[in-house]
């Protein structure tokens, strides 16, 4: 029998997968179960909770602070997502190119996605902070600025300087990817548009962008997946503040959870997220579904 478990490529395929099933069902599918069993009880931490149904998210639905980590979450996530392809996009084009030490800005472009994400949120707290901020301290001293700036103490600068915080993360992610995409497209197809008298931007529009679209498909999925369920550099930089202005739903969750000691409504935040990350993901599968080099075919 394990002769011809191991010689049939079916049963040989389910062998070499079962240890990473196993991974999976005691990491990802026990706790994401017991994440929907909570959010339908009222547990606090250190007493079970009792099943009381939908309560959980008919309150949240009525509730501002969860509203407004709703809207926070989805405008970070829009404009940094969208920053972070437009600029990896770039970047990624620009080290396509013939340049000198192209090996060593390429290994450069990786350090900020390789730092960990608490370092890089401190790095950006001293750098935005109301006192010694080099920002403010190089504006003044070029006179253009009177007074330093409140990046993290403003709702609205702070919304948008943790966008900056995390598209400087995440656009070597973007670039690195979408490079080795580039790297896939044969260079006779660009010299055949030059000789037709292309333009590098016809180029750009007819040859490159088609080509690199199923590349872009799964890098931005996989972005907005990041951004949507960011934690760390909200967390370490402003804690949801000022005001839960930048309070995403998985800070919210969070504090809800753990230092507010409702479990079961913390549950019922994350749980929430899950609509919105499974739209992501079927938006990018349908859209590579519906491409001819997937589905083998000339259309």
């Amino acid at each position: 029998m394990l002769s011809r478990i191991l010689n049939n490529r079916n049963w040989l395929g389910l062998v070499f997968m079962l240890p990473t099933a196993l991974l999976l069902l005691v990491f990802l599918t026990y706790p994401l179960g017991l994440g929907i069993w909570l959010g339908f009880t009222d547990a606090k931490i250190g007493r079970a909770g009792e099943w009381i149904g939908l309560e959980n998210y008919i309150y949240l639905s009525g509730d501002s602070v969860a509203q407004l980590a709703l809207f926070n979450t989805l405008f970070y996530t829009a404009v940094a997502s969208v920053l972070k392809f437009a600029l990896g996009l770039w970047l990624a084009l620009l080290l396509n190119k013939n340049l000198p030490f192209k090996s060593f800005f390429r290994s450069m472009v990786l350090l900020p996605w390789i730092v960990p994400t608490a370092l890089s949120a401190l790095a950006f707290w001293w750098i935005y902070d109301a006192q010694f901020s080099i920002i403010s301290w190089t504006l003044v001293k070029m006179g253009l600025i009177d007074t330093y700036i409140n990046f993290l103490g403003d709702p609205w600068m702070a919304r948008f300087s943790t966008i900056v915080a995390n598209v400087w993360r995440g656009i070597p992610f973007v670039a690195i990817t979408l490079l080795a995409g580039l790297q896939t497209i044969s260079p006779a197809l660009y010299e055949a548009a030059s000789i037709d008298g292309v333009t590098p931007w016809q180029q750009f529009r007819y040859v490159t962008l088609p080509l690199l679209t199923p590349i872009i498909a799964v890098v931005m999925t996989f972005s907005v997946l990041f951004t949507f369920t960011d934690f760390q550099l909200i967390y370490v930089l402003t804690r949801g503040g000022p005001l839960n202005a930048t309070h995403l739903m998985t800070t919210l969750s969070f504090q809800r959870a753990i230092p507010g000691g409702s479990l079961g409504e913390g549950a019922a935040l994350a749980i929430m997220m899950v609509p919105f990350l499974l739209a992501a993901i079927m938006f990018s599968y349908f859209g590579l579904q519906r491409r001819a080099w997937q589905q083998g075919g000339d259309k």
